[in-house]
């Protein structure tokens, strides 16, 4: 079978069967949020045969890798066109910050997909992940807190701890979805959910990176 074959989705969209598997294990992935889907599961969401996984992947953690790829991808050219643009550093870290957040709400697994990726696989792939997309993303904050330190709009602030702060607090109730539930009652994440927690996530980060006036 060639890469151009395709598969039918369930909402009528044809995809190839790569990334029709992709698809698939993403959809499962958000639906259950966890990252315990199995390679029948997703043959069976994606309407192939579980073969074609090993056909195109060569097992499950191929798959994962390749998923990890397709999502953080895309982001981390965005990433670096938005560091190389003519905006005032406050600005430029505040549209970063949200973006983060709708990558988080659009793909919840992500971050604990990457983390797992990186402590299971071997140290070659560990040092390959972080070299593609973890120290682009260092790179970046350490290039926009400069700016910002420089611009007289932020405080001093150590770029390598400001990673944790920002991935983790844009990522935190995505991963921990089931603090929502079992606290207070809320099942779904929604788009009027995601607004409010850009809001107040970005404030918090934003106040504690700038310079007081």
């Amino acid at each position: 079978m060639s890469d151009d074959a395709t598969a039918e989705r369930g909402d009528g969209e044809r995809l190839s069967t790569r990334d029709s598997l992709l698809a698939a294990a993403s959809a499962l992935m958000r639906s259950r949020d966890t990252l315990g889907v199995s390679i029948s599961d997703i043959a069976a969401e994606a309407g192939v045969n579980s073969a074609l996984v090993k056909y195109y992947f060569g097992n499950k953690n191929g798959l994962m890798l390749a998923l990890l790829e397709r999502d953080l991808s895309l982001s981390i050219t965005q990433l670096r066109d938005l560091v190389a643009m003519d905006m005032r550093p406050a600005a430029k870290m505040r549209y970063h910050l949200s973006g983060l957040i709708r990558i988080y709400f659009r793909f919840p697994y992500l971050q604990r997909l990457l983390i797992s990726i990186m402590r299971d696989e071997s140290e070659e792939v560990g040092r390959q992940i972080a070299e593609t997309y973890l120290s682009p993303i260092a790179q970046a904050y350490e290039t926009m807190i400069a700016e910002g330190v420089a611009a007289g709009e932020f405080r001093p602030t150590d770029s390598r701890f400001f990673y944790f702060t920002a991935i983790g607090a844009c990522d935190q109730i995505f991963s921990a979805r089931f603090v929502l539930k079992y606290v207070h009652g809320i099942d779904e994440i929604d788009d009027d959910l995601r607004r409010v927690y850009v809001e107040q996530t970005v404030g918090l980060i934003m106040d504690g990176l700038s310079v007081r006036r």
